[in-house]
């Protein structure tokens, strides 16, 4: 099975991407599944119903968050209700949200999909390793396919996440950093790994904010708003090739979409329906 996981959705640009390009990648990429992070997709902090629901509507299975999570209180209800979204597992047990979720592809394939939220230069939470442990147990043992969403500041600490879940999981995929890197592998015993699969949104920008207020902060000190950009929108993430019946990975490949070549993916789209 392929599955296509997309990097954190920064603001009204990387949300509007993704959902109009998403149909037609499902299709040109024979796509069985389609996971986004979503935790920055309303302004560039936190994400809210309307948004979750166009994100669903649109072909998204599955939407992972992270240290924003809370930032639009109004999600909280569909956090407490909706069985397609997932809180940082190592948040409190009373934190609003699901640990984790399974979810039935069109071809009847259960996939399990996990967040978890690292420690380094993050807010203190539980320990993500042993959390990973006790969510793995809890998640039914048929489950084979598994996609766990690290959104951690530090590279050592998803390395280290990558080689502690390597077998246990069909892949490890970080995010949080908005940069993608370019080490995408999979891991001996069958994980697929990369460090940070990078953002949907902004690209010409400071990690999606506008750059002339990030500099001005910078060297100044002074308080400004740090606005989500709006140049160059691009899709990253990384499309994963799936033994359905082991979980095991069988290819990672990196995916980068900018908006010109979106546009034209949906008008040959089109034209091949006339």
């Amino acid at each position: 099975m392929r599955i296509l996981f997309l990097g954190d959705i920064v603001g009204r640009g990387g949300t509007d991407l993704v959902v109009e390009t998403l149909p037609v990648l499902r299709r040109q990429q024979s796509l069985d599944a389609v996971i986004v992070n979503a935790e920055n997709a309303d302004g560039g902090s936190g994400l809210t119903p309307s948004i979750f629901r166009r994100l669903i509507k649109a072909g998204v299975d599955c939407v992972t968050l992270g240290d924003h999570i809370y930032r639009k209180k109004e999600i909280i209800d569909v956090l407490e209700t909706h069985d397609r979204i997932v809180k940082p597992a190592n948040f409190p047990n009373e934190a609003p949200g699901r640990a984790w979720t399974v979810f039935q592809t069109e071809n009847q394939v259960a996939v399990g999909v996990i967040s978890l939220i690292g420690r380094v230069y993050m807010k203190p939470v539980d320990c993500p390793f042993h959390t990973a442990d006790r969510v793995l147990a809890e998640m039914p043992a048929d489950v084979a396919v598994r996609i766990v969403d690290f959104h951690a500041e530090a590279t050592s600490d998803k390395y280290l996440m990558g080689r502690y879940l390597d077998g246990r999981v069909s892949a490890v995929l970080g995010t949080h950093t908005h940069v993608p890197t370019a080490e995408e592998q999979i891991l001996p015993g069958g994980t697929a790994f990369q460090c940070d699969v990078g953002m949907c949104g902004p690209h010409d920008s400071i990690l999606g904010r506008e750059i002339e207020n990030v500099l001005h902060a910078t060297l100044t000190f002074r308080p400004v708003p740090f606005s989500v950009a709006s140049g160059d929108q691009r899709l990253n993430g990384a499309i994963l090739d799936i033994d359905q019946r082991t979980g095991k990975a069988q290819k990672i490949t990196r995916f980068r979409l900018d908006a010109k070549t979106a546009q034209q993916l949906i008008d040959a789209d089109d034209d091949s329906d006339e």
